[in-house]
This record gives C-alpha cells, sequence and structure tokens, in this order.
C-alpha cells in the first residue's frame, strides 16, 4: 500500500462517480418547450443507492473485495447523487456549484489541519467522532422509516435555527471524519498494508467526500430559504 497507489485509486472511483452522476443528472430533468426547467427523480436512483450502501456494507466485512465494491458504489451511489444535485440545482440556481466548492475547500483545509498536526486523530477523537457518525445515521434511519408512516423529524430538513444548527453540526462531523480517513491511509501505509488495501482507503474516503457534499448541498438550501 503506497499513497500514491491509494491516490490513485481515489482519482478512478470518482472518475466512476462523476461520470454516473452526469447520467443521473440528465436522467431526472429537462426543459419545457417554454424553457420552463423540469425535475423528477428517477425510481433507479433508488436502486443505485441501495447498491451502493450494500456495497459499502461488504466492504467492511470483506475488504479484499474493495477493488470491485468501490466501482460498484461509485456508479451506483454517483447516479444519485447526480440526480440530487439536479433536484436542488431546478429549484435553486447555481446552489451546486457552490456546495462543490465549499466540499473542495473543507476537504483541503482538513487536510491542511491534518498534515501539520493541528488535529490529532487519537483513540478518543476516533471514538467521538466515529459514535457521533452512527448517531447521525441511526437518526437518519429513524427519520426515513417515520416518513414511510408520513411522520417526520422536523428540523432535519427544516430552514429554522434548530435546522440550520443541525446541518452545521452533520457537516462538521462530516469534515471530521476526513481525519480518520486521512489517518487510516497513513497509517496502513506505514504499516506495509497490502495493495488492496489501497481500495478500502478509498472508498472509505470517497463515501465520506459524498456525504460531506450532500450535507453542505441540505446546508446551503436552508440558508437560501430564509
Amino acid at each position: 500500500m503506497t499513497v500514491n497507489g491509494t491516490i490513485t485509486a481515489v482519482a478512478s472511483l470518482f472518475v466512476l462517480l462523476l461520470i454516473s452522476a452526469s447520467f443521473g443528472w440528465a436522467a431526472s430533468g429537462g426543459t419545457t418547450a417554454d424553457g420552463v426547467e423540469t425535475y423528477a427523480f428517477p425510481p433507479i436512483a433508488m436502486l443505485g443507492i441501495i447498491a451502493g450502501f450494500g456495497a459499502v456494507i461488504a466492504s467492511s466485512f470483506k475488504p479484499m473485495w474493495a477493488k470491485f465494491l468501490g466501482p460498484i458504489y461509485a456508479l451506483g451511489y454517483g447516479f444519485a447523487v447526480g440526480a440530487i444535485s439536479r433536484g436542488y440545482e431546478t429549484f435553486q440556481n447555481g446552489i451546486v456549484l457552490q456546495a462543490v466548492g465549499a466540499t473542495a475547500s473543507v476537504f483541503l483545509v482538513m487536510l491542511v489541519l491534518y498534515r501539520t498536526r493541528i488535529i490529532k486523530v487519537t483513540e478518543k477523537y476516533r471514538r467521538i467522532v466515529t459514535f457521533a457518525a452512527l448517531g447521525i445515521m441511526v437518526l437518519y434511519g429513524a427519520s426515513f422509516l417515520m416518513r414511510l408512516f408520513g411522520a417526520e423529524i422536523g428540523f432535519i430538513n427544516s430552514p429554522s435555527l434548530l435546522g440550520i444548527g443541525f446541518s452545521v453540526l452533520v457537516c462538521g462531523i462530516a469534515a471530521s471524519m476526513l481525519a480518520l480517513d486521512f489517518d487510516r491511509i497513513e497509517k496502513g501505509v506505514a504499516a506495509g498494508m497490502p495493495k488492496t488495501y489501497e481500495w478500502v482507503a478509498a472508498l472509505g474516503l470517497l463515501v465520506t467526500i459524498v456525504w460531506l457534499y450532500l450535507e453542505l448541498l441540505r446546508l446551503l438550501s436552508k440558508l437560501q430559504q430564509r
């Protein structure tokens, strides 16, 4: 396992994600004869989400398969990300570019903070961030189940101060996860892990970046609604 090999794996997955996202973007909207933008979330995107989520879960049990599961995640989730992005852009012009810029900025800031050791990934840091992320996932899962029965956890999507504060917190947790990904790469290289672990680290990093991007999209959307 090497840093350059991991970067190559990340770049490969990112290219696949962008290609798939472009198809998701194209499949979810269009323009009427009057020049009005239309949008409809394609049902097939849900299959992409399920396939991508399944690939991440499977890779946690079978890390040696990450070289094959990573592209499945990138293609499946990429399509959904493209469709979701088109939805935000249809109703809030320019928001996707803002979210992309914000994601890149947060990534670079976290990388500098990690490399300069301003942020140190200790066991305590790892536990706090991991449990916080798991808590967010449980909350989102509960929200999804509640929506199936007509209920909803309002502040998750609300542009209220509470809703904005919640999104800021979640973005902070997603950003903190980047430090864990950087640490995994650094320690994996130092320990001489097998080359296949480059794909394990690459998949983990891509998952965090996608999560951060989607949360920043949600936050920016709430701020524009104020």
